[in-house]
């Protein structure tokens, strides 16, 4: 089995209200089984929920990976309660700061005072660091292969493409694509790839008042899944202030140009291959 399913689909900041029941209101967090192995990418609000269901079933390891630590990846770790769980592994990976800070640094800095309560020596899962270095391809399990891409974000962020068993997953957030010009990054990551979960905070008449915020509209997603032949677009990151009509609409629209679209929810799952 290889399926990705969506936790947190939200950019910036947790939002709720009877205008986002459809989408969802968590913030990032993707969790990919790939048969019995289970890797979560980000820790935004939606972890905590994952955490409940991986505590539910008994999970003993789990691979969380960041692609970068903007309050809203990350805002969610201190409430994943498997790390609090002593039977639990827990590898956690970085490669954003690379050369800058280590991964135990960058955790250690958020999950303690003044920012929390408690420092990270109160968890009694086995937590064990990883750093690597953006452009590295990395084997987290065997047979599944995560290679690792720097995307052009402020302060640095790291897209992932999982491949496993002839099948691949492209995510590719938080990023900023330039006017007029396809991303050689992103193309390279979702060339050919079944799915594609890409940064469509904006959409493009809003690009250049939020030019140098990081993200990315859901019309280039569409141009650049076109060129890079991928078969299934997902549109992520919804920013915190559209609504579910607003969203529904850019689905629709998104659709018309690309048939296999779908928006992110939270809670929805998705079977790859």
């Amino acid at each position: 089995m290889f399926q990705v399913k969506f936790w947190g689909v939200r950019g910036s900041i947790p939002v709720s209200g009877a205008e986002f029941q459809r989408y969802g209101g968590n913030t990032p967090c993707i969790e990919v089984r790939c048969g019995a192995h289970r890797l979560l990418f980000d820790a935004g609000s939606g972890i905590r929920e994952a955490g409940l269901d991986m505590l539910g079933q008994n999970l003993s390891e789990v691979d969380l990976f960041f692609t970068h630590c903007h309050y809203d990846h990350i805002i969610g770790l201190p409430f994943f309660k498997p790390i609090y769980n002593p039977q639990t592994a827990v590898h956690l990976w970085s490669g954003h700061l690379h050369g800058t800070m280590t991964t135990a640094q960058m955790i250690r800095q958020f999950v303690g005072p003044p920012y929390f309560p408690v420092r990270l020596d109160i968890c009694k899962a086995a937590l064990n660091f990883h750093d690597f270095k953006p452009g590295e391809v990395l084997v987290p399990k065997p047979g599944v292969t995560v290679r690792t891409f720097a995307l052009n974000h402020p302060g640095g962020c790291v897209g992932y493409r999982i491949e496993w068993e002839g099948r691949s997953l492209a995510l590719v957030f938080d990023i900023e694509h330039q006017p007029g010009v396809l991303d050689p990054t992103a193309l390279t990551m979702m060339q050919d790839a079944d799915v594609v979960v890409y940064d469509s905070a904006f959409v493009e008449s809003e690009m250049e008042r939020y030019r140098g915020f990081g993200h990315s509209s859901w019309e280039q997603a569409v141009l650049l899944a076109r060129q890079a032949g991928s078969r299934k677009l997902v549109l992520f990151h919804h920013a915190p202030s559209r609504t579910d009509n607003e969203m529904a609409l850019i689905e629709r629209l998104a659709q018309e140009a690309f048939a296999e679209t779908i928006a992110a929810r939270d809670g929805m799952v998705l079977q790859i291959g």
